[in-house]
């Protein structure tokens, strides 16, 4: 039932037969969800009380480099998002897994 890489549509499955809503609703309440905390990432970091904290990064322009032909070439510049998890997830986490 568990799988390593989840898509939207596997939460909404998830989530509607646990609490008995649709999944075009569930779907919706993630997609929502999703973009609220996008938006609040945009405006400044983001914590989530008991969940963890998102933050902000920007990356510099470097030099990268293919391996298998070694021909050197510019990746620009972007923005990430890092996130750490808060102590009591973590505790939460190792409960359930051991």
């Amino acid at each position: 039932m568990f799988k390593k890489n989840l898509k939207k549509i596997d939460l909404a499955k998830q989530l509607s037969n646990k609490t008995g809503y649709s999944v075009n609703f569930s779907k919706k309440l993630i997609n929502d969800l999703v973009e609220i905390i996008a938006l609040n990432i945009k405006e400044d970091n983001l914590t989530l009380k008991n969940i963890g904290s998102f933050k902000k990064k920007n990356k510099k322009e470097r030099i990268g480099r293919n391996p298998k032909t070694k021909q050197e070439f510019i990746i620009n510049s972007r923005k990430s998002i890092s996130f750490t998890s808060s102590t009591k997830l973590l505790d939460k986490l190792n409960k359930l897994i051991w």
